[in-house]
């Protein structure tokens, strides 16, 4: 996290406040879960919320699940009838996220499907109107590829940790960072879509296809 913590807990105190489910998703996933850091949190599940809800999609497809926390966040937009598909490679979390999913009543508008992402996306038969890529940072770009063609025309692309906690403003950058500033590179000169980085938390890129 690069924003200054005072500053976070100033937003999240004039912020809508987290339910009481994302509260409880939030402390398990931080008391048993490694890397609980990946949790997309207070702020930033807000402001997913309210992006889905300016949009009300029929379809999202998240990339990358964790303990669900975004799924959630962003499944409260669909419009009525909508679903929002989620995957990810990790099985041993799939019963934490459907108890989680139960417990909101959305079980008819969340589909959790567990696999490899790069297999799953291109067996989606679906036009999205919201894609959310938040899963390894080596395959951005594979990702951002994949779904392209099954966004439709105004549709949104937003992809999570693309200032990966500043590092992207070093001169030596490891592997995931490099992914990162490739991808960021990648859409600010891709000439189909119209994009905004965002520094939330650690950086939202929002994209819309043209």
């Amino acid at each position: 996290m690069i924003i200054n913590p005072e500053i976070e807990k100033y937003a999240e105190k004039y912020s809508t406040p987290e339910h009481e489910i994302l509260q409880r998703l939030n402390r398990e996933t931080h008391a048993k879960i490694l890397h609980a850091r990946m949790l997309s949190g207070h702020l930033q599940g807000n402001m997913l919320a309210v992006f889905s809800k300016m949009l009300q999609p029929q379809r999202i497809l998240e990339i990358g699940t964790f303990t669900g926390y975004s799924a959630l966040c962003l499944a409260q937009g669909l419009a009525e009838g909508g679903l929002l598909y989620t995957l990810d490679i990790n099985e041993e979390l799939e019963e934490m996220v459907q108890k989680y999913i139960k417990e909101t009543g959305l079980e008819s508008k969340i589909k959790l499907l567990i696999g490899d992402a790069m297999q799953l996306i291109p067996t989606l038969d679906e036009i999205f109107d919201l894609v959310f890529i938040d899963a390894d940072k080596i395959n951005y770009a594979h990702y951002y590829d994949l779904v392209f063609e099954k966004v439709r025309k105004g549709g949104f692309i937003i992809a999570d940790n693309v200032l990966w906690y500043g590092k992207v403003l070093g001169e030596k950058q490891d592997k995931d960072t490099k992914a990162i500033h490739d991808f960021n590179e990648k859409i600010q000169k891709d000439n189909r879509v119209s994009n905004t980085l965002l520094p939330l938390r650690d950086g939202l890129m929002i994209i819309q296809k043209l």
